[in-house]
């Protein structure tokens, strides 16, 4: 039995936090299709970087398979969902191939992505995308073009280094979920070496991920600890650690769940702040919020920095199914 330290703590919870309009858009797909046309449902890669919601689709008949051909023959008619990183153009061929029938749960604005890269290079353009290699994100974007027709650059060094065919025909685009502060150094140093590079039609950085990060920027300073939600594989949850930490938390961690916090080694804290990454469910930030209850006298404190209003409508062929709040409530809790 835990005893409560009577120590007092505010907690400066930041707002906009947690799902995004996309990884909302991916998850309710795959719920739908499940509904629509029962288990199993196949998804290709994680549908969104979260353990949690992962494992509670799986628990409603999803199954989820890294590559196409893990998709038994006695299973073609089965759904496959892409996940809402995107993919490269030759999943789809792939699919096709083997006669799948898909749903595309790519984020929109990870298609608008696509979209940038592929207009520079119909206009004689080669592609930079700034971006983590290896990353689902990535590995899509590039995919969209023939091989050679994009490079990708991670740092101010990869700027310095990166010799083009053409320095006079450039254009670049961005990951979705990059640290802010962090590419635009990228892109000034890129703009300084190649003045005649192109811009895309429309920022590539989502609205989602500059709202978190504007958020945390405004409940970290001052801090003696920052805690997101989220997983190691989230580029955008890692990103808001880093977001944390420059601006101003002592110090700050990346969890899944509140049993991955070091309780006892959390030492003197009077104020936390608390996120979450655009995959990350609620209910996990309450089942935080609710462990520092049961050892501290709490108070909560609203960081908002922007309302955010985004509904991503799912594709047409879902439409016709109804989604209820029990359907999801693995994730609202």
């Amino acid at each position: 039995m835990l005893q409560k330290t009577g120590q007092p703590l505010t907690i400066r919870l930041c707002g906009p936090r947690g799902f995004c309009a996309g990884v909302d858009r991916a998850i309710q797909i795959v719920v739908l299709a499940l509904k629509k046309y029962g288990a199993p449902v196949y998804v290709r890669h994680e549908i969104v970087h979260n353990r949690y919601v992962v494992e509670g689709l799986q628990n409603l008949g999803a199954v989820f398979v890294e590559e196409l051909d893990e998709i038994p023959a006695t299973h073609r008619h089965c759904p496959v969902v892409f996940s809402a990183h995107g993919v490269p153009k030759s999943v789809p061929r792939d699919a096709e191939d083997r006669h799948l029938f898909y749903l595309d749960a790519t984020c929109p604005l990870v298609s608008k992505v696509h979209k940038q890269a592929i207009r520079h290079y119909r206009l004689g353009r080669h592609v930079v995308l700034v971006g983590h290699a290896g990353h689902p994100e990535v590995i899509g974007t590039m995919g969209q073009l023939p091989q050679g027709a994009v490079s990708l650059i991670e740092t101010e060094e990869d700027v310095a280094a990166f010799s083009p065919e053409d320095p006079a025909a450039l254009g670049f685009v961005t990951q979705t979920t990059l640290s802010v502060d962090d590419t635009a150094g990228i892109i000034t140093a890129l703009q300084a070496r190649f003045p005649e590079m192109q811009a895309p039609a429309a920022e590539s950085i989502c609205y989602a991920t500059t709202n978190r990060q504007d958020a945390v920027k405004e409940a970290a300073p001052g801090a003696d600890l920052f805690l997101v939600v989220g997983a190691p594989n989230s580029s955008n949850s890692r990103r808001l650690v880093e977001v944390a930490e420059r601006a101003g938390s002592k110090r700050a961690l990346l969890v899944q769940r509140a049993s991955e916090i070091p309780w006892d080694s959390l030492g003197p804290i009077r104020t936390i702040g608390l996120s979450a990454g655009a995959s990350a469910p609620e209910i996990i930030v309450n089942e935080i919020i609710e462990a520092f209850r049961e050892r501290f006298e709490v108070t909560v404190e609203l960081a908002v920095t922007a309302e955010e209003t985004e509904d991503f409508p799912v594709m047409r062929a879902l439409r016709d199914v109804e989604l209820t709040r029990a359907d999801m409530a693995f994730v609202n809790g």
